[in-house]
C-alpha cells in the first residue's frame, strides 16, 4: 500500500523542528507532501519561492518528499492530491487546544481526512519558526536549530 501524506505549515523558516517531524513521519508514510501554506492575511519574512527553495535543497535527495504550496483550505488540497492523512507536530500542551480545534474542523469538512500528531525529539521541543526569527535578527545564536542553508538565507534578509 503506498501511504501519502501531508505536512502542512508555514514553515518562515524550515527549522530543525520540522525536519524532525518530517524525518519521524518517513518511518510511518511511505511518501510526504510538505504543503507550504499560501495565507495572504500572514505577513511572512520569506516569499513562497523562498520557503520552496530552502526546502527543496535541504530534501533534494529524498524521493519520498515533495515540496508543495497551495492556497485554501487543507482538506481541498489533501482531496487534489490524493491524500487522507495530515501530520502535525505538538511542542507543547499551548500546541494541543488549536491542533484539536483544526483537526475537527478538518474531519468536519471531510470526514476521510485523519490527523495524525508527532511530538519532536526534546532538543526541538520549544523552537519555533517566530522564536528563530526574532533570536536571529537579535543577534543570539541559532547554530543547530535550523539547516545551515537556512542562516544564509536569514543572513540576506538582515542585509537588505
Amino acid at each position: 500500500m503506498n501511504s501519502l501524506a501531508i505536512y502542512p505549515g508555514s514553515f518562515d523558516p524550515v527549522t530543525n523542528g520540522h525536519i524532525d517531524i518530517i524525518d519521524k513521519s518517513l518511518g510511518i508514510f511511505d511518501k510526504i507532501v510538505v504543503a507550504i501554506i499560501v495565507n495572504p492575511s500572514k505577513k511572512t519574512l520569506f516569499s513562497i519561492k523562498e520557503r520552496e527553495m530552502m526546502l527543496k535543497s535541504i530534501f533534494k535527495d529524498n524521493e519520498k518528499i515533495e515540496i508543495r504550496s497551495f492556497e485554501g483550505l487543507l482538506v481541498d488540497f489533501a482531496t487534489l492530491i490524493g491524500a487522507d492523512t495530515v501530520i502535525r507536530g505538538l511542542r507543547a500542551v499551548s500546541d494541543f487546544e488549536y491542533e484539536f480545534q483544526m483537526a475537527l474542523m478538518n474531519q468536519r469538512l471531510n470526514p476521510k481526512i485523519k490527523s495524525v500528531y508527532l511530538m519532536p525529539s526534546p532538543e526541538f521541543s520549544f523552537i519555533s519558526s517566530s522564536i528563530i526569527k526574532e533570536v536571529f535578527f537579535f543577534g543570539g545564536d541559532i547554530a543547530g536549530l535550523v539547516p545551515r542553508g537556512v542562516v544564509e538565507f536569514l543572513e540576506k534578509k538582515r542585509e537588505v
